[in-house]
Parts: C-alpha cells; structure tokens; sequence
C-alpha cells in the first residue's frame, strides 16, 4: 500500500473510533430507556432512534449540515465552544458517522440489557446498592457481550458511512477522506481500479478482524457463555 493509502485507512479507523465515543453514552442510555422504562411515548422515540436507518442518507447528512455548517446557530456554538468548526472536517466525519451508526448500536445493547435478569438488580438493590451500582456492577458485566456487539457493528458501520459524510463535510484528502469516499473517487478516475481494489480489500480484513476479535472477547467476558 502506498502512503496515501496508508493514511487514508488511518483517517478512516481514527473517524470510526471517535463516531463509537460520540455515540456509545447517548446509545446507552438511549438504549436502557427502551429496554427499561415505562413511559408515554416510547414508540416515538424507538421511531427516531431507528430513523437514519431508514431516511436515505444524504438527507441525514443535509440536516447535519444545515444545523452545524459555520453559519448555524449549531456551527456556531460548537466553534464557540471548541474553537474549531465541525462542518468539513474529520470530527464532522465522525459525527456523520455516530449518528448513522447509533442505530445499529442501540438496538443489540437494548436485547443484552433485557436479556439481563432484572431480579438480579432489585435483589442487589435490597443488598444495599443504589441503582447506579447495581448497573456498574450487575447489569453491564453481564450485558458487556451485547454491548460490544453493538460496538463492533456500530464501527464497521461507522468505517463504511458514505452518504451522510460526503454531504456534510464533502471528501477532502487528509480531512475526511475516509475508506469509502477513497474507494468512490477512486473508481470515477481513470486507473483507479488497482488503488480502489487495494482499499476494498483491507476494508474487508479490518471487518471480519474485528469481528473475529470482538467474538473471542465476548466468550472472556462476563455472560459471554451465555
């Protein structure tokens, strides 16, 4: 592989792994509202949260620009508060990517968290742990499998996001040219076939390498033989 290449498979993992840092604590929490709670409206909330995955990407990306390019009131204020801008960048790449994978995320995390016996938490709830202990010290142990599943799906669906990205910070070499959008222009150009096969197939070994590696973590951890 050339450097080029090198970096754009870098850029892409580097995008990924922020989209799951972005997305894992609102999928979350998001995910044990579905899973655990009792309140008017919850249809409406599982509707959006499965939204992105159904809208045609580009209208995903679109919005994400219209309330995060630097003249929105979003674009602003993000740049107010980090002092950069997040449209055209690889952070609104990753962005992009968080909000096309949430839910892809949410959906194997909420199966795992009511897979888990509620029981075990009211019983060490009557131990004398509060509810935020008996999540850290009964529930995730034993929903860890499903969550890394959401995280591993939620990563190889980050690292091949195409639509959403190229509308909201377009395909820029070094910034937010991930594997996907290398992959596209690369087929558009005139002897692009080599390279753009080159980026397919370590698209492929860095899937199924996560995917082989998530399985044999999930067997170590805790209600992984389950």
């Amino acid at each position: 592989m050339t450097a080029d290449e090198i970096g754009i498979v870098w850029l892409s993992i580097k995008v990924a792994a922020a989209a799951m840092a972005f997305a894992l604590p609102p999928a979350l929490a998001t995910a044990w509202m579905l899973a655990r709670g009792t309140f008017r409206g919850k249809g409406l909330l599982q509707a959006v949260v499965t939204l992105p995955l159904v809208l045609p990407p580009v209208v995903t990306g679109y919005a994400l620009l219209a309330v995060f390019s630097p003249n929105a009131t979003g674009g602003r204020f993000v740049e107010w508060l980090t002092g950069a801008p997040v449209a055209f960048t690889w952070k609104g790449a990753a962005l992009a990517a968080a909000v096309m994978a949430f839910p892809v995320l949410v959906r194997p995390i909420r199966q795992a968290l009511e897979a888990v016996d509620a029981g075990l938490e009211e019983a060490a709830r009557t131990l004398g742990a509060n509810r935020w202990r008996a999540l850290a010290t009964i529930t995730l142990p034993l929903a860890a499998p499903g969550l890394l599943a959401g995280l591993v799906l939620g990563f190889a669906k980050a690292l091949g996001e195409f639509g959403a990205t190229i509308t909201f910070v377009s395909s820029i070499p070094g910034e937010t040219q991930t594997l996907s959008l290398a992959i596209y222009g690369l087929l558009q150009s005139v002897g692009g076939e080599g390279p753009a096969g080159r980026l397919m197939a370590f698209s492929v070994v860095l899937a199924v390498g996560a995917i082989l590696a998530s399985e044999a973590l999930a067997r170590r951890l805790p209600g992984g033989g389950r």
